[in-house]
């Protein structure tokens, strides 16, 4: 979980920075267009179409730009025609990352995501290299506050149905099925609990630790700039940094 955590978590800060650039609303409406193009408009039953609304209106994203992404895909109105892919790498020290891209223009895309892996210290890899690493579950992070117990919202977790749950310093990780997040996140909620994040993602099965300085620094600036690469919704990779190492390292 270390992996995925530290990677969450510095992704969780820089969201802020991105929603003032309006990058967040651009990956948002590429998604919600995707999402209505698969599974079609009906939000009940499309539940990645409804998982993108969520993520849409807690952005604060406009009614009318939900609703325009949506048409997009659905082909009520004219609009660009995205290919999803996965791409797939290493970073420096060897470590892992898997990207979910929408892009379309799937030549272009792999050039300029090449180009980076190897700016970076990295090296973009065959389909299949690094996947097997990854699994897909659902990810909850609940914030800790003083008057709270670990255990005791470890244990509430898990009878609302979390698979795993981890307590750190200031915040409760916990991942589920991707068919449960609904679900026990909104168990949560309804036990007062605050929930920060709420997603279904890809954890590592296993990391790698990252433990020099120059290593870390390269690792960190390829995700950044993957993360904000237009054609990149999400990436993820399996490192663990030293917290006291991490301190050292700015973006």
């Amino acid at each position: 979980m270390s992996g995925h955590s530290k990677w969450a978590n510095i992704k969780h800060k820089k969201a802020r920075m991105d929603a003032k650039k309006g990058k967040v609303f651009t990956r948002i409406a590429k998604e919600l267009t995707v999402a209505a193009k698969q599974g079609g408009g009906d939000v009940e039953a499309n539940a990645r179409l409804k998982a993108a609304i969520q993520k849409a209106k807690e952005a604060n994203m406009p009614n009318d730009n939900i609703e325009r992404a949506i048409k997009k895909g659905t082909g009520e109105i004219e609009g660009v025609v995205y290919e999803e892919i996965n791409y797939e790498g290493y970073g420096p020290a060897g470590v892992a990352v898997l990207m979910d891209v929408a892009t379309d223009n799937r030549n272009r895309t792999a050039a300029e995501i090449r180009h980076l892996f190897a700016k970076h210290g990295g090296n973009l890899g065959e389909s299949g290299c690094v996947a097997w690493m990854f699994e897909r579950k659902g990810y909850i992070t609940v914030d800790m506050t003083e008057e709270m117990d670990g255990e005791e919202i470890m244990l509430v977790a898990i009878e609302c149905g979390a698979e795993d749950v981890f307590v750190e310093e200031d915040t409760v990780e916990i991942t589920t099925s991707p068919e449960s997040l609904d679900q026990v996140k909104e168990q949560l909620d309804g036990q007062g609990f605050s929930i920060s994040e709420a997603e279904v993602t890809m954890i590592p099965s296993n990391t790698i630790k990252v433990t020099d300085e120059n290593d870390g620094e390269k690792l960190l600036k390829l995700m950044e700039i993957l993360e904000d690469h237009d054609d990149v919704q999400n990436a993820y990779a399996n490192f663990d940094i030293d917290d006291n190492l991490m301190e050292k390292i700015s973006l």
